[in-house]
């Protein structure tokens, strides 16, 4: 049985995270490689309005394309993806505005290029950054779920990890992970702080707004028997305390995101409790 559930949710993963190369361009700044562009939307922005110094893209060399390449500095490049975000806005192409900064980078530890408006990001296929965990109940072979608010801008109404949050510009993993404690899950700071850090999980997949392209940073934290979580910010719709047997199910039936199958599945092969389906 455990063997069934497992390649169940393995083939719901493949099927979930098609990622064709030739379908997009590496995004490129100075060189260094900061996203996966489709070509399709290269082709929306390639005569969109850039700034003074500039287009928004330039030529295509080896599969490979830069973004302003015009723009020398970060403060520059801010405001031209700035306007850009804006115009891709009003034209449909992006939705879910948040008024909230993710870093253009190649990598977390990088000095980043600029930074642009969240919900353009994954139009781009820019590489980004997020926190998740596990919420484990101490003692138990049991963890704490949640389910994505019905109105949030990716994924509704899925199940998901306990905490999970991208990371803006400026933050870090553990400040992002204990921030979203409190705002999702109701878990006071000192709490969140004893999560156990255990790696980065890379996501890359094509997706309807574009690809997600997303350094995944994961932890596990021991609760209480007795802690109850609760939202404060209106993006969880419910939590659930669950044992493995039965978030395998979850998972199997398509029903939590893919990002968080597998931060959940990595804890519960770390604990040997896959084979809880049986």
């Amino acid at each position: 049985m455990s063997d069934t559930v497992l390649t169940a949710i393995a083939a719901g993963l493949a099927e979930r995270s098609p990622f064709d190369p030739a379908a997009h361009l590496r995004l490129t700044i100075e060189g260094r490689h900061i996203g996966w562009l489709p070509r399709a939307h290269a082709a929306l922005i390639a005569h969109a309005s850039g700034p003074a110094s500039g287009p928004v893209l330039g030529p295509e060399q080896h599969g490979a394309v830069a973004l302003l390449p015009g723009c020398s500095d970060f403060a520059q490049r801010a405001a031209a993806l700035a306007t850009l975000a804006r115009t891709l806005a009003e034209a449909g192409h992006v939705r879910g505005w948040r008024d909230e900064l993710f870093a253009v980078t190649p990598a977390l530890d990088a000095p980043p290029y600029a930074v642009i408006e969240r919900a353009a990001a994954r139009f781009l296929g820019l590489l980004t950054f997020a926190s998740h965990m596990n919420g484990v109940i101490a003692g138990e072979r049991a963890l704490w779920i949640s389910r994505r608010s019905p109105t949030k801008a990716t994924d509704p109404g899925m199940w998901d990890n306990l905490v999970a949050g991208g990371m803006p510009h400026g933050s870090h993993p553990l400040e992002t992970l204990i921030r979203e404690c409190d705002e999702e899950s109701g878990i006071p700071p000192a709490l969140a702080a004893r999560a156990e850090a255990h790696g980065v999980i890379e996501v890359l997949r094509e997706i309807p707004e574009g690809v997600q392209w997303e350094h995944v940073f994961v932890y596990d934290l021991a609760l209480p028997a007795d802690f109850v979580p609760y939202n404060r910010d209106g993006e969880v719709a419910e939590h659930r305390r669950i044992a493995p047997a039965a978030l395998l199910a979850i998972m199997a039936d398509r029903a939590m995101t893919v990002d968080a199958t597998l931060v959940t599945l990595d804890a519960l092969r770390r604990r040997g409790w896959t084979g809880d389906a049986d």
